[in-house]
């Protein structure tokens, strides 16, 4: 894993929820796990990863991503032990 993917991965994990978070981050992240990327409609995007597909709001204007979305994340990665 590239150490760009280990520093999000932390952020992710950090306690409390972090809102500070790139979206961009984020998908790049899946990517280096493996995961299939595609654009939905509007500002939506599937993640297929763990033989699972997960559908996200890409974050606008601000290109942060909410705490919600970054918790649902969190429990997502700690279902299938992917860890800091």
């Amino acid at each position: 894993m590239k150490r760009k993917h280990q520093k999000t991965l932390e952020l992710i994990y950090k306690r409390p929820v972090s809102a500070n978070i790139a979206w961009i981050d984020i998908e790049s992240l899946f990517k280096g796990l493996g995961a299939d990327v595609s654009e939905r409609a509007g500002s939506r995007v599937a993640v297929v990863l763990f033989g699972e597909v997960r559908v996200f709001h890409r974050p606008h204007p601000s290109p942060n991503t909410d705490k919600g979305a970054v918790a649902s994340i969190r429990k997502w990665l700690e279902y299938y032990e992917v860890k800091p």
